[in-house]
């Protein structure tokens, strides 16, 4: 039995976290800090699991009782913990905040994207897990960089779910200004663009060019959908036959004949993709639930990886349909 603990534990990825481990068979969640909700039953933040677990918020880390944690921190307060606390040399590390997708020297955490270092993820201490973001977008584009496909500007439009904001109120996630509205932000400027040039060196050594990337928020509470264009002369067949044989050993990313909508992959750990040639230009569409396949249900596949269990365990979840 996997022993897990839980470090920020008041948020919405750590609210599916929860979910997944309580439910996952092989795991015993120990226990889910939250300074801020210490001593606190964790369903008086997340009401969903009512039912479903007794447990408390602790202010407490007992690091040596588990044998893997989660960070489910802001920004920044992971390699803060890291720098000043005491790490047991048992213990693995999956951390979802950004401190850690981008490669440095002293940097010991392997980027956490399954269906692209999946065999370093099997022998990994450290996982660094993506961001929702990067995860879509790179879905959508590693078979084209597998075959040293990319070769000019990219060019991406994503609307993202509300909860992609965090828990915290801000002026732009309270429902009343989100509701029946849409906007864009950091335009060519959003942080996970390092991580997406990132892996796509990783496979062709040799892409430079732009990545003109135009997020969006959404009147939605989860889910990413991406579109994706680039000029490519390769007949729609071939591209699909690289697509199908890229993911063909990959649990949970699907290439899709229909024109795909946000509700498939809600609440699953899937990615959706759909291919269309227009003259000289492929467009991709990638859709994910940026709480499970972008954060935590992905968070979960990394363990299972690291843990030498079958990829899929505790992840079987249904969309919803309606």
């Amino acid at each position: 039995m996997i022993k897990a603990g839980i470090i920020g534990g008041a948020g919405y990825t750590a609210g599916e976290l929860i979910r997944l481990l309580i439910n996952h068979p092989d795991v015993e969640l120990v226990f889910v800090n939250s300074s801020s909700n210490a001593g606190n039953k964790i369903t008086c933040v997340h009401a969903g699991l009512y039912g479903e677990t007794e447990m408390y918020f602790t202010s407490e880390l007992p690091l040596n009782e588990i044998n893997i944690l989660f960070f489910c921190t802001a920004h920044g307060d992971t390699r803060k913990f890291l720098e000043t606390n005491a790490i047991p040399e048992h213990l693995k590390i999956i951390d979802l905040s950004q401190d850690f997708r981008i490669k440095a020297n002293e940097n010991k955490f392997i980027y956490g994207l399954p269906e692209l270092n999946r065999r370093a993820i099997c022998k990994a201490r450290f996982v660094a897990n993506p961001g929702c973001f990067a995860t879509c977008i790179q879905l959508a584009l590693l078979p084209l960089a597998k075959h040293l496909i990319l070769n000019k500007e990219i060019h991406i439009n994503a609307i993202t779910g509300s909860t992609g904001a965090g828990v915290k109120p801000s002026e732009t996630s309270h429902f009343s200004w989100r509701n029946n509205n849409i906007s864009i932000y950091k335009p060519f400027e959003h942080q996970h663009l390092a991580e997406i040039y990132q892996s796509l060196v990783q496979l062709q050594n040799s892409y430079n060019a732009d990545i003109a990337f135009i997020p969006m928020r959404g009147d939605f509470s989860r889910g990413i959908f991406a579109t994706v264009y680039l000029d490519c002369k390769i007949e729609l067949d071939e591209i699909r036959k690289l697509y199908e044989k890229y993911y063909d050993d990959h649990s949970f990313t699907f290439i899709i004949d229909e024109n795909p909508d946000l509700k498939q992959v809600v609440n699953t750990n899937k990615c959706l993709l759909h291919l269309e040639k227009h003259g000289n230009k492929l467009l991709i569409i990638s859709i994910i639930d940026n709480l499970l396949k972008g954060a935590s249900g992905q968070a979960v596949h990394n363990m299972n990886l690291m843990f030498n269990l079958e990829e899929t365990v505790g992840l079987h979840l249904k969309s919803t349909a309606f």
